[in-house]
């Protein structure tokens, strides 16, 4: 995998991977996905008025995320203003929601229609992806809360990276932490696309 490329005759945003990598990527993308619905952020009834749909539209949660992973996808917006900050988790998080679960989803269609079977059982498989720049600004930001997901589970911290290197090739930390610079890796490379 060598990472994203911006193909001038085209304007698209191009990558090859391999059956494993495809597979790795809608994997971490279905997780997101789960993990941003399993916790709703906005009352799940139905209702027949249309005024208190409306309403319900803006009565979401207005508390702090219990899962940290969460709590750090959706941080507080006013830190010394209570009021406030609930008042603009009720109003914005079910919306942020349905955006970074969206990105997600994009990432799964995307190597689905490129050819990634439902069950992963066939070796040297490769997988093209072309994306239109609005695309990969999609996959950008989704490659974003992959990697805050993996930060958060694992502990990552600034200037943290020689206890990672020296942990050794077998530790599942060490390999999920692999898979947490592989995705810094991509996004890198979306944006020097972009750029380009």
């Amino acid at each position: 995998m060598s990472g994203f490329e911006h193909h001038r005759k085209t304007d698209r945003i191009i990558a090859t991977f391999t059956g494993f990598e495809a597979d790795l990527l809608r994997s971490l993308a279905s997780q997101i996905v789960e993990l941003l619905r399993n916790e709703r952020a906005e009352p799940a009834a139905p209702t027949a008025d249309p005024f208190e749909a409306l309403m319900t539209e803006f009565s979401g949660a207005s508390t702090i995320p219990d899962d940290p992973v969460l709590a750090r996808l959706f941080p507080t917006a006013y830190l010394d203003d209570e009021e406030s900050a609930a008042d603009f988790r009720r109003f914005t998080e079910g919306g942020l929601r349905d955006g970074k679960a969206a990105a997600a989803g994009q990432i799964i269609d995307a190597l689905e229609d490129a050819g990634l079977p439902p069950e992963l059982d066939e070796e040297g498989l490769v997988i093209d992806v072309e994306l239109t720049r609005s695309e990969a600004e999609s996959w950008m930001r989704a490659f974003t809360d992959i990697r805050l997901a993996l930060a958060t589970r694992l502990g990552v911290e600034a200037g943290d990276e020689d206890y990672w290197h020296s942990l050794p090739d077998e530790d599942p930390r060490a390999q999920a932490h692999d898979i947490y610079e592989w995705v810094g890796y991509l996004q890198e490379t979306v944006v020097e696309a972009l750029s380009a």
